[in-house]
């Protein structure tokens, strides 16, 4: 995967795992974790999609390993913590900035989850 411009919108996934890191360094058991929190239960991020997310983003310059450890002496060394860089940041605000433009038109429209009707 090339370098990720900060204006692409960005995957479920990568978003997810973005939020979830933009607070603080986590390893991958405390990213999917962070993902059902966040979702309240509604995204359970399995370790297939969440390492293949992570490989794609660190190559596309989003996350890099962290080199420090949350807690050394409670973490087993062989546990990554993975941080977001820069450029995760910057792909993060564009994303963010394109659903609050999102909600914009709908409450311009004066939309709602009730005004359709799902599974009809």
């Amino acid at each position: 995967m090339a370098k990720t411009r900060t204006n692409a919108p960005l995957t479920p996934a990568v978003l997810h795992i973005l939020l979830a890191l933009s607070t603080q360094e986590r390893h991958g058991y405390g990213i999917m974790k962070q993902v059902q929190s966040d979702s309240k239960g509604k995204v359970n991020m399995g370790p297939g999609t969440l390492y293949g997310s992570i490989r794609r983003m660190i190559d596309a310059g989003l996350l890099r390993e962290s080199n420090n450890k949350i807690d050394p002496e409670m973490d087993d060394e062989r546990r990554v913590y993975y941080k977001i860089t820069g450029l995760g940041h910057r792909a993060l605000a564009a994303e963010l900035q394109r659903y609050r433009e999102v909600v914009a038109v709908a409450k311009r429209k004066q939309l709602s989850p009730s005004t359709f009707a799902y599974g009809n």
